[in-house]
């Protein structure tokens, strides 16, 4: 048979569109051709194909016009996943494996020159998207691959060490071992790990004092709110921020499927970190396409590869304006889109941002420990490089204040995580159960009815909107607060103590200027 079809997927952000390999031999003068907007690393496969098929005892037709196809032709691809269907193609192609036998499996691996299987970014996405069509295909990857894909249920994944390994599958009946590995000691069928055991991070019991700090954690962390710290420096705003992943309520499957196929996208999937939440903190000098992704093809930002988790701004004012204002968008969407001229792609990006910065530039502005050398117009300048659209978007605004020697080194040690990690998680599942997402979700019609105010908290509420002059955004913002303080609370009913440590969330760097 002089024509293979072999099945494969490429990859266009979190999808994983299907790709048919199409491999044709005919008489001619010897070539190679690779055809279907390849980029530059499918086309070097032809190079890898050929070394890794001699290379294990396999015959390659040298004397034969080659031409592969990768339909359809107007869907880019990138990296050298499709190395292992070429290489399955040719085989098929040439008579040397039974090509009636590849129907219904699906193959993806970069090949060594050894005709050794090295493993592909994007497995587990590629799993999940074959997962959400409902398709039921059998998959081959390579081993450290494939114990990613297995992580989605109901999947059905083969490991493979070596080309060997696959053709030994494959053969036409009635023949022998191929090469001199021809068993296939690499072959199985991989099933799920079980969890590592999560590694004890950072204890929020290490902080002394901040007592309203911690609060704010604890309320951003069951509701699902962004928090914006602000204080001095060495007040302890980083140290609590690097606590607050150990406070946040488990993950469910589909969230952590979600959390690890953005990071087998990246690159960046271990099995030690599946089912705990991810935590990105880039520096302050990255660009705007970092932070929220870009380039050709796509690929995630950082917000999105903290979809599930948290994202950590510190020096949050040193940002590129570019960058922070990019934020807006998915703080209230919960995923980014990226256009480009030849593609678009869309990310998750359901992301609790955790921000702190100074007061002013030189970081004393209000402190008792220290006199500031700003004068107002600096003040002014540098937290006006915080944008109020921005703002708006962040539901608490907490202060950290320096705290004396004295009172740092004979406090005793803060409530620890586990603690407040029960409660949280307490409140969390409060509001799933009454509205199936959490409050920070919450918009429209269902906000008004799930966070509906007694009269003296709604004139409270109102009373303070028009005094502060907040938007519609601010306001809502700060009745989901609300909502999740009573949720913490355990309260079905919104009270105005509630509404009125809510309201206290949003003041800080108004009282800073003043």
């Amino acid at each position: 048979m002089s024509l293979a079809l072999v099945q494969s997927r490429a990859l266009l952000g979190l999808q994983a569109p299907a790709v048919t390999v199409e491999v044709h031999l005919a008489n001619g003068l010897p070539s190679f051709t690779l055809v279907g907007l390849a980029d530059v690393e499918v086309k070097e496969a032809r190079e890898r194909v050929r070394a890794a098929l001699l290379n294990s005892g396999l015959e390659f037709p040298s004397n034969k016009r080659i031409t592969v196809n990768l339909a359809p032709a107007d869907l880019p691809k990138d990296s050298g996943r499709f190395d292992l269907p070429i290489a399955l193609g040719l085989l098929a192609a040439s008579g040397q494996i039974d090509a009636a036998r590849l129907a219904g499996w699906e193959f993806a691996g970069e090949l060594s020159l050894s005709g050794r299987l090295r493993p592909v970014r994007g497995a587990l996405a590629t799993a999940l998207a074959l997962r959400t069509q409902g398709e039921q295909a059998r998959m081959v990857l390579p081993t450290d691959s494939a114990r990613e894909a297995a992580l989605v249920p109901d999947a059905a994944i083969y490991a493979a060490e070596h080309l060997l390994d696959v053709v030994a599958q494959f053969l036409p009946p009635g023949s022998g071992e191929v090469g001199d590995a021809g068993a296939a000691s690499g072959w199985q069928r991989v099933q799920p790990l079980a969890p590592e055991a999560a590694a004890d991070g950072p204890d929020l019991a290490d902080v002394k004092g901040q007592a309203a700090a911690r609060r704010a954690l604890e309320i951003a962390a069951a509701g699902g709110h962004g928090l914006l710290l602000v204080g001095p420096p060495g007040s302890g705003k980083s140290m609590l921020a690097q606590r607050f992943a150990g406070i946040l309520p488990p993950m469910r499957i589909e969230e952590a499927l979600e959390s690890a196929a953005i990071a087998s996208l990246a690159g960046r999937f271990t099995p030690g970190h599946w089912m705990q939440r991810p935590t990105a903190s880039p520096h302050h000098t990255c660009s705007a396409v970092a932070l929220v992704g870009g380039g050709s093809p796509p690929r995630p930002g950082e917000i999105s590869i903290a979809h599930q988790g948290v994202l950590f701004l510190d020096e949050f004012p040193e940002f590129a304006r570019s960058a922070l204002e990019a934020l807006r968008e998915p703080l209230e969407s919960g995923h980014i889109t990226i256009a480009r001229a030849a593609q678009r792609a869309e990310f998750p990006a359901r992301f609790q941002l955790i921000a702190a910065m100074n007061p002013c530039p030189c970081g004393f502005a209000g402190s008792r420990q220290r006199a500031c050398r700003c004068t107002p117009e600096q003040i002014a300048r540098y937290q006006g490089r915080l944008s109020g659209p921005l703002l708006d978007r962040i539901d608490l605004h907490v202060e950290v204040p320096h705290l004396p020697a004295e009172e740092l080194l004979g406090a005793a040690p803060g409530e620890p995580s586990a603690a407040v990690r029960a409660r949280v998680a307490a409140a969390h599942e409060r509001a799933i159960a009454r509205q199936g997402a959490p409050n920070q979700a919450l918009a429209g019609q269902t906000l008004q009815a799930m966070a509906q105010l007694h009269e003296p908290a709604s004139r409270f509420l109102q009373t303070a909107a028009a005094r502060l002059a907040w938007s519609a955004r601010a306001t809502h913002r700060a009745l989901k607060v609300a909502r999740t303080i009573a949720d913490l609370a355990g309260s079905e009913h919104i009270t105005v103590a509630h509404v009125g440590e809510a309201i206290q969330y949003r003041r800080v760097l108004q009282q800073a200027q003043a």
